[in-house]
């Protein structure tokens, strides 16, 4: 049997796929590199936003602009969910940093307290 990656022989066990630990993770991350990058873009859009809010909302509760917000890079196309409330607010948030537009232009942060 050949590994998977190299070519060279598998020596051990019949259903080894590879020669070494570095075959195999070369081989599934050649595999996920579609995948992983573009995860890792939405993950990197995440966390700005992420990071803009928290340097907003220092107190876990502010009043804020959406121009300020585009100014500053945040992206409002990526969140990580969405929470409707008992008294019927809904909120976008990006991890535990929450949002809700109060006009076209007001937006209120909230942060999420575990």
């Amino acid at each position: 049997m050949e590994c998977l990656e190299c070519g060279d022989k598998i020596h051990g066990r019949s259903d080894k796929k590879f020669c070494s630990d570095g075959c195999r993770n070369t081989y599934n991350n050649n595999q996920n590199k579609d995948t992983s990058n573009l995860m890792r873009q939405i993950h990197n859009i995440l966390r700005k936003n992420s990071r803009i809010l928290d340097g907003i909302n220092t107190e876990g509760k502010a009043k804020t602009t959406k121009t300020k917000l585009v100014s500053l890079g945040f992206d409002f196309n990526y969140i990580t969910q969405i929470i409707t409330y008992k008294n019927g607010a809904t909120y976008q948030f990006i991890y535990d940093h929450g949002y809700k537009f109060l006009d076209e232009e007001w937006i209120l942060l909230v942060k999420k307290i575990d």
